[in-house]
């Protein structure tokens, strides 16, 4: 499992060095082999190579006669890109999903169970603000898979 958000900074290059708390699951899990891919909130995903076949393998299954379905195909499976972790650690962000992210220098990656996110710094912090400010809409029930969790 994935946890946490870490502040992380892109290299001139466009690399960025996975923070060592996560290297050696994702070298025993994946040989370091990875996938990133678009997200509808304007940052990447990035998924170990073996957790994204999954989700690959579902988007491929959908029907594709649907619109948003094929929009969301469109999205995560053409934006998807491997990259593989460097000796050092090191992942390099493809140009155009930087340009996609807007990603400069400072990034942070948010770690998510399966996978992770990256986003821009400044972005990541303005929309945590907005969503811990928002909370839930008054009169909004909660969708029927959170109605049992416990935090």
């Amino acid at each position: 499992m994935y946890r946490g958000v870490n502040q992380v900074a892109l290299d001139g290059k466009g690399r960025l060095a996975v923070p060592t708390r996560y290297r050696r699951a994702l070298s025993e899990t994946c040989q370091g082999a990875l996938v990133f891919t678009v997200d509808r909130d304007e940052c990447l995903l990035l998924y170990p190579l073996p957790e994204w076949e999954q989700v690959e393998a579902q988007l491929s299954a959908l029907p594709n006669l649907d619109r948003q379905t094929r929009r969301l195909q469109r999205l995560l499976l053409g934006h998807a890109t491997e990259v593989v972790m460097d000796s050092h650690g090191r992942i390099l962000v493809p140009p155009p999903l930087r340009t996609f992210a807007r990603l400069d220098h400072r990034t942070v990656l948010i770690g998510q169970g399966n996978k992770f996110e990256l986003w821009d710094e400044s972005r990541w912090t303005e929309n945590r603000s907005v969503w811990l400010a928002e909370g839930m809409p008054a009169g909004t029930d909660l969708p029927t898979e959170l109605a049992n969790l416990r935090l």
